[in-house]
């Protein structure tokens, strides 16, 4: 898993997703990894990996610095995107194989972005289904049928995966309030509004803070540290 540095948004628009994609598809035929599952969530990246001719870190280096470098680009902004370093966990038996594609492909539902894993457009899910693009869908057909695997994928996860803690839902949501960053703002997106002339951008935080969002939910959100919102 790849998380925004301070938890905040990766993906702004299609174009990203897409490009994270297109940067994923060119690693994988370099580093010759097996890539079993994934889902870009919108602060973060999850994937199912197994390893062939690299490392897992030279395999996250490669991702990391083409999409950082394009993303930095577009945006106009310098610095790290992804927090310092991945969090893996071996995935030592079919069952749990199983059980971490199921928690992938089941990620945008916990998060109240779809209803059913099929509605979600950034995870490999689709693949499984409609044929293969980057998932290598082959190795886990040899596994299972295609039924059973729709079957199973539609089964809720009683488990947290990589020892995550299970989250509470957020009200408001994080959609929600970088909806209202934005509208506040007047900005197009997170990275515009990271660029905005200090002054500025504190009174949009004092404006944000008062409609009672959490100086936590804004930091992790905005990338803009603790403390400079609480003196906003």
């Amino acid at each position: 898993m790849l998380r925004g540095i301070n938890r905040q948004q990766i993906f702004e628009d299609r174009e990203d997703y897409e490009k994270f994609l297109s940067v994923l598809k060119d690693v994988k035929l370099i580093s010759g990894f097996k890539l079993y599952a994934y889902c870009l969530m919108g602060n973060h990246i999850h994937l199912l990996i197994k390893e062939e001719q690299e490392g897992l870190d030279q395999i996250f280096r490669r991702i990391g610095s083409r999409f950082v470098y394009w993303y930095n680009a577009k945006y106009d902004r310098e610095g790290h995107l992804f927090q310092d370093r991945y969090k893996a966990e071996h995935v030592d038996s079919e069952e749990y194989l199983f059980t971490v594609l199921r928690y992938i492909h089941q990620n945008p539902v916990k998060a109240g972005l779809c209803k059913t894993v099929d509605e979600y457009e950034y995870s490999s899910y689709s693949e499984f289904i409609t044929g293969q693009n980057i998932a290598d869908i082959g190795d886990i057909f040899a596994l299972i049928s295609k039924e059973s695997f729709i079957e199973i994928n539609g089964k809720p996860v009683l488990i947290n995966c990589l020892d995550e803690p299970p989250k509470p839902i957020a009200t408001p949501s994080d959609e929600q309030v970088r909806a209202e960053i934005l509208i506040i703002s007047g900005c197009e997106s997170i990275s515009d509004f990271q660029a905005l002339e200090s002054q500025t951008r504190n009174e949009c935080l004092k404006k944000l803070r008062g409609k009672g969002f959490s100086i936590r939910q804004l930091s992790r959100l905005t990338g803009i540290g603790y403390n400079i919102i609480q003196r906003a």
